[in-house]
């Protein structure tokens, strides 16, 4: 399908902002377009104008700091892997980051893509919530931070206003060393979408689980504790969560699945 648009590319954080107040009914935000440019060729999204954030300067910073890994809104999911940093003091979001999609799409989508398009079965999200990251949100009018506990607000849902951008993630760097694993299952081997994923994380006696594709968001589980059974944390887990029956399993499967997966977790994470 044939559609025109006007293409913006800003090349300033400020900038960026101005120009997103000024469409705010009418413009898209471009960073690895993974998403954008498909929804565009099949007819689900018509914008008018398409600004494109990775030309400001500082939108691919990927770096470590006292504060932690600050992750900017055009760093890519391969940059996540490729980082040192990220692979010795934050495994599992490298973890995470392996699972999503083919290598070739993981050159162009964007961490914050990934979490912005709020899709239930995110792959980053899992590792974003158990991590206690946090959203770094610019507009014209200033910035404000969000836990991503409190980020996602339904399908396709954000706590994002118009006019509002995702300028920086922030994986606190108390988080640093956490253990963890992340079960996704898929109806083929290779780059398909999860049919549900599971991950959990265990740093300094405490344990958080989150889960994708079994809610209307990703779903933070943070009251397993260490003295918990297997079958006790996997009965808290599923009590968070509400999986549907779609086209890719059925309810039951997935209930079924997270109860199998929370309880290898439980075992093997030490």
């Amino acid at each position: 399908m044939v559609y025109e648009f006007r293409y913006l590319a800003p090349r300033t954080a400020a900038e960026l902002a101005a120009v997103l107040d000024g469409h705010k009914d009418d413009g898209k935000l471009l960073a690895g377009g993974t998403d954008l440019i498909p929804s565009i060729r099949n007819g689900i999204m018509k914008p008018k104008v398409v600004i494109d954030l990775k030309k400001y300067s500082g939108a691919d910073r990927l770096s470590y700091g006292a504060d932690g890994l600050s992750i900017g809104p055009a760093v890519t999911i391969n940059d996540i892997l490729r980082s040192k940093d990220a692979r010795e003091r934050y495994p599992v979001l490298c973890d995470c980051a392996h699972e999503l999609a083919s290598h070739q799409i993981r050159n162009r989508a964007t961490v914050a893509g990934n979490v912005v398009n709020a899709s239930p079965c995110s792959d980053m999200a899992p590792a974003l919530l158990c991590l206690g990251a946090k959203a770094v949100i610019r507009s014209a009018t200033g910035e404000r931070v969000v836990p991503f506990s409190q980020f996602f607000a339904g399908v396709k849902k954000t706590v994002l206003a118009p006019g509002e951008f995702l300028s920086a993630i922030v994986v606190p760097a108390e988080s640093a060393g956490a253990r963890g694993r992340y079960l996704k299952l898929k109806r083929i081997a290779g780059h398909d979408l999860g049919i549900v994923g599971v991950l959990m994380t265990r740093r300094d006696g405490e344990l958080r689980f989150a889960v994708s594709s079994a809610a209307p968001t990703p779903v933070l589980v943070d009251s397993v504790t260490v003295k918990d059974s297997a079958d006790e944390a996997a009965r808290k887990v599923l009590a968070s969560v509400s999986p549907i029956s779609d086209v890719r399993g059925t309810k039951e499967y997935r209930e079924h699945m997270i109860g199998v997966y929370a309880r290898r977790l439980f075992t093997e994470v030490k």
